[in-house]
């Protein structure tokens, strides 16, 4: 007798960044951010009670979502809390997709979102980015996505770093018949983000980590900001106490502590700049970024300059996508990180033209 539902037994599954435990790396290949997050967490932590892990947490995270309310200019109700963006991301797709229904998404972009509607019963319709990464017109998003629920567009986007144009995702959301999901993981080292969208658009959901600008990947924390019904119908299907009591005190301290977030931003744009002129001199082809990454394409093969660069002790992501074939994704880690990861680079790439 077959149990395994048939969606599930023909599925891939996501594939998360390697977490190796063979050897110390200089692990640039998940995009976590090289500091350590907000002193003020630290307190934290010492002072939680013990006693408090006894008791269920607040179910909806209450004071987050009051505090980040108050940060960003929302009500609480507008907002939802998730034990990570990405517990936020499954929500939406269980409260908008239909099995046999379908979602929407770019191509190259973040390869959870073809997962998550595999794991609904529904159908992803990927939308091919431009040659030079930028949005493809309008008119074809649109026909092609004409029976989607739902359009995740990140911006900026992975894995590529760069930020779409705003004023066509605005259109984009004035025109989409359902949901335009923003994932806005990576905002934080951009220029511009679309946060606001959430109060113009009905049908605009924005939604954030803390696990990129807050350096708290390892406690799964994620906001989602939109109108008060769309997020009323998710809370319906989250799990019923989501957010642990600890991480909702430690993602609390970290909003308290914008100055730290924003002084280790602005340390990791830097470095970001600085690497991008460095590899270009060496030969590269980089993309601009409005991310904590770079990605950039060898002048040898990416595939071999990946597998050099682990034997180096150095972890790089690639992503076998027609349009990033050729290429290889760098996390921005510290200044001498990124000096170890550009000395090896060269070395490597004079050492094939050798």
């Amino acid at each position: 007798m077959q149990v395994c539902r048939d969606c599930i037994r023909n599925m891939t599954g996501y594939t998360p960044g390697e977490q190796p435990r063979d050897r110390s790396y200089v692990k640039l290949n998940t995009n976590e951010n090289p500091y350590p997050p907000s002193p003020q967490i630290r307190e934290t932590i010492a002072n939680f009670a013990l006693q408090h892990m006894r008791l269920y947490p607040e179910p909806t995270a209450l004071q987050v979502r009051e505090e980040a309310a108050h940060l960003y200019g929302f009500q609480p109700d507008n907002i939802i809390c998730g034990n990570g963006s990405d517990d936020l991301l499954t929500m939406a797709v269980r409260t908008f997709v239909d099995q046999g229904g379908c979602l929407g998404c770019f191509t190259p972009s973040y390869s959870l979102y073809p997962v998550l509607a595999q794991i609904q019963g529904a159908e992803t319709i990927q939308i091919p980015l431009e040659n030079d990464f930028t949005m493809p017109p309008l008119e074809t998003i649109l026909k092609d996505t004409s029976e989607c629920n739902v359009f995740f567009l990140t911006r900026p986007n992975a894995p590529t770093g760069n930020n779409f144009c705003k004023e066509k995702v605005a259109e984009l959301c004035q025109h989409f018949k359902g949901i335009v999901w923003i994932d806005e993981a990576y905002a934080d080292f951009a220029a511009d983000n679309c946060i606001e969208y959430a109060k113009h658009f009905s049908n605009v959901i924005v939604s954030r980590s803390f696990s990129k600008s807050y350096s708290l990947a390892g406690i799964r924390f994620g906001l989602a900001f939109g109108q008060t019904e769309h997020i009323h119908q998710m809370m319906k299907v989250k799990d019923s106490y989501n957010v642990n009591a600890l991480t909702q005190k430690i993602a609390l301290a970290a909003l308290q502590d914008q100055n730290h977030m924003q002084t280790n931003v602005a340390r990791i744009c830097a470095t970001r700049r600085r690497v991008a002129q460095r590899l270009e001199e060496s030969g590269f082809t980089v993309l601009p970024s409005e991310a904590n990454f770079l990605l950039a394409k060898p002048p040898v093969p990416a595939q071999k300059l990946l597998r050099k660069l682990r034997e180096e002790g150095i972890l790089v992501r690639y992503f076998d996508n027609p349009l990033t074939a050729d290429y290889i994704r760098i996390t921005v880690g510290t200044d001498e990180e990124m000096d170890y990861l550009l000395a090896k680079s060269k070395q490597i790439v004079d050492g094939e033209k050798a």
